[in-house]
């Protein structure tokens, strides 16, 4: 899958995660922010308006349900309505269940293998998102 142009946000408090994460997903042609906690998270998505967040639940101080609420209050304009994939050693069915009814775009239980990753990725990314033409055609439109 190219991912050239398409730009992520990743909030993990973890070195390791977010390194790998970044790392595949700039090898797939993806232009990553690389966040370690929720106030940074929601920082980057204020900066860089990324078409795609991939957060983790547990953060230190602000939770990833935190993260999505505070990502929500943007509103559309400012970047609100980014979809937000969520990353966690919560799987239990309530744990999803929970995930689901917070207004998460997509879930990924923890470990997880690149392959869930990119159809997760690929389920809520437009088409017209894949390539930097699209993403500024769409960014013009909800002007």
């Amino acid at each position: 899958m190219n991912l050239s142009g398409v730009t992520f946000v990743i909030v993990n408090n973890h070195e390791g995660v977010r390194s790998a994460l970044g790392t595949f997903l700039r090898g797939k042609g993806a232009i990553v922010f690389i966040s370690p906690d929720a106030f940074d998270g929601l920082t980057a998505v204020k900066n860089h308006k990324p078409d795609i967040v991939i957060s983790s639940i547990r953060l230190p101080k602000r939770d990833g349900f935190e993260l999505l609420r505070d990502i929500r209050a943007l509103g559309s304009e400012a970047g609100g309505n980014v979809p937000v994939i969520a990353t966690t050693i919560l799987a239990q069915r309530t744990d999803r269940n929970r995930i689901t009814a917070a207004g998460f775009d997509g879930h990924l239980d923890k470990p997880f293998i690149p392959n869930q990753l990119l159809e997760v990725i690929k389920s809520l990314l437009p088409l017209n998102a894949r390539s930097v033409k699209g993403r500024k055609a769409r960014r013009l439109a909800a002007l």
